[in-house]
């Protein structure tokens, strides 16, 4: 046995370990005292340098010790240039060395960009160099993207040479979220679309649709390149602005309706409505009075501002902030008016496209397909399909982007509730642009399989509306933006209660037929639908309780006809 080296059993080891484990717990526990016991004495020296970097090196994500580090250099600023450099270059060796015991800590990535702001001389090459050494060994450290990101703002390295960068990580791998990412901040940077702020020129994008393409022809089931498909599919989102505007004389209201969701105070001075051209004193809310930023926005007008003994008025709003206005003319015997912008021509939901554009969007739909063929369950490649023939047109392709959705929800079943209400929202869409086209105001959304109801802020004056045979669960707060409805159909849906729906000024009729409604009091909130007259509620569960009629009769008195 002498001269063999003796094997440590597992009881051995693990004691052992055990014991160098509470070595350094003491060890740490001793120098994290000694540091708070130095900033609690205000002792900023490079004693304190030493004892941070101790811990540091061992844990790079103490942020209080990167705090203390800092207000240790700021107290040294007053070295000499030469000192402070040498001061501030062994730093970053030190937090290099922190980076390789973990590439991806908040607390080193922020304490680097602030040495780089405060070293006299900075050396932004090596810092590009250290940036690509990182992402060479993981492409997708967000943390060195974000650096990289501070380096080329610094250093004012040209966009042309950051999409170089790009294209050379694509290149070598096409599945690079964060490369894929960067090119949509380079690119409307080197070539701005003029009439789209935050987009390309065609000729630019139909390049950029050429390499993504050949990505996902490469790796089918890769994400990164199918989201970069979308987002050159997509487009800048304009800037906010006045929609519609409609007064009602019955209601001595005025509505507003705006493209995106905004914030009004109620005396706002940003929103004024001028009536015949003199400012008018008014309180803004939103329909469903939570006053948070939404679509519409609602005032009661002074009675003064409605005279009938004038042929006509004039009402004008004007947003300062959007720097948009929008007027309308409200003729004597006339109840009400309006001006509406069209969602065909402002292109609402989809986007203008040249001829060449849509040459090579269809020839890409035909390429998806093809890939389909190949490929039949990939999900994200039926997505893109169904996109891209929203791009083209809605209305020709309806039938066929529902039919690509039945087989996507096949493919990809987790998402199923997800694409139910991307596909309520596109067939909300195809109506809305229908409905136009048609000039009318009904809308029809009957046995659509509907999940959800969206863009109402759109549906301001319709009149009667249908959605029966959905699958809707409730209705929601937003419906209050349809001011004009005075007929609601709702039957055979999956509805259990009304509570939370803000008052319809001009509801008549509502027939929620074959529901799941089980009390009476899931109706309460209609007892302040000022014209409500006609409720059908039969087929519901609360139709069979003892004495419903009587008490519907009590909760809503002023409903004439209640049908049970």
């Amino acid at each position: 046995m002498h001269g063999r080296l003796k094997v440590k059993t597992t009881e051995e080891q693990a004691e052992a370990k055990r014991i160098e484990r509470e070595k350094k717990l003491r060890q740490y526990v001793t120098a994290t005292k000694a540091i708070f016991e130095k900033r609690k004495l205000g002792q900023l020296d490079k004693e304190a340098l030493e004892l941070t970097s101790q811990i540091l090196g061992a844990n790079p994500d103490f942020a209080t010790l990167w705090n203390f580090r800092r207000e240790i250099f700021l107290h040294l600023q007053d070295e000499t240039p030469e000192e402070m450099q040498g001061i501030c270059k062994t730093e970053l060796s030190f937090l290099e060395s922190c980076l390789r015991v973990n590439p991806k800590s908040y607390g080193t990535w922020r304490h680097r960009c602030w040495v780089m702001e405060h070293i006299p001389e900075p050396d932004w090459a090596r810092e590009l160099e250290l940036c690509s050494k990182f992402l060479e060994s993981d492409e997708r450290n967000f943390h060195c993207w974000d650096y990289r990101r501070f380096v080329v703002r610094q250093s004012e390295v040209a966009p042309q040479d950051e999409l170089a960068f790009s294209d050379s990580l694509i290149t070598r791998n096409f599945s690079n979220y964060s490369s894929w990412h960067y090119r949509s901040h380079l690119l409307p940077q080197l070539y701005p679309d003029a009439q789209q702020q935050g987009r390309i020129t065609e000729e630019i994008l139909l390049k950029e649709l050429e390499l993504v393409q050949n990505a996902f022809f490469t790796d089918p089931n890769d994400q990164s390149a199918w989201f970069y498909h979308r987002w050159l599919l997509g487009r800048a989102d304009p800037e906010p602005t006045i929609r519609c505007v409609y007064v009602s004389r019955e209601d001595t209201s005025l509505a507003v309706a705006f493209s995106h969701p905004v914030a009004v105070a109620p005396a706002s001075h940003d929103l004024i409505v001028f009536g015949d051209e003199s400012p008018l004193v008014v309180r803004w809310r939103t329909p469903d009075r939570r006053n948070r930023p939404g679509f519409m926005w609602l005032c009661d007008l002074p009675a003064s501002a409605l005279n009938d003994h004038w042929p006509q008025h004039t009402f004008r709003v004007l947003w300062a902030e959007g720097q948009s206005q929008k007027e309308c003319v409200l003729f004597k015997g006339h109840r009400d008016c309006w001006s509406q912008d069209s969602v065909t021509e402002e292109q609402v939901f989809r986007c203008e496209l040249s001829i060449e554009k849509s040459t090579v969007l269809q020839s890409e739909l035909e390429s998806c397909k093809e890939l389909q063929a190949l490929e039949p369950e990939n999900k994200w490649c039926l997505l893109t399909i169904i996109l891209l023939m929203r791009a083209l047109d809605p209305l020709v392709y309806e039938h066929e982007t529902l039919s690509y959705f039945t087989t996507l929800k096949a493919a990809d079943p987790m998402r199923s509730a997800y694409l139910d209400d991307l596909r309520s929202k596109f067939l909300i869409e195809n109506s809305i642009l229908k409905m136009e086209y048609a000039e009318a105001r009904v809308v029809d959304l009957s046995q659509r399989g509907l999940t959800i109801l969206c863009h109402l802020e759109h549906l301001l004056l319709v009149t009667h509306m249908n959605i029966s045979d959905n699958l809707l669960r409730c209705l929601p707060p937003t419906l209050a933006m349809m001011r004009c409805l005075e007929v609601l159909e709702a039957d055979d849906n999956q509805i259990e209660t009304l509570e939370g729906l803000p008052p319809l000024p001009r509801l008549e009729e509502l027939s929620l037929c074959n529901n799941r409604i089980q009390q009476p009091s899931g109706l309460r909130t209609l007892a302040a639908f000022p014209k409500l007259t006609h409720l059908n509620l039969q087929g519901n569960p609360l139709c069979q309780l003892p004495g419903v009629q009587s008490e519907l009769a009590a909760l809503l008195p002023n409903v004439g006809t209640i049908l049970t």
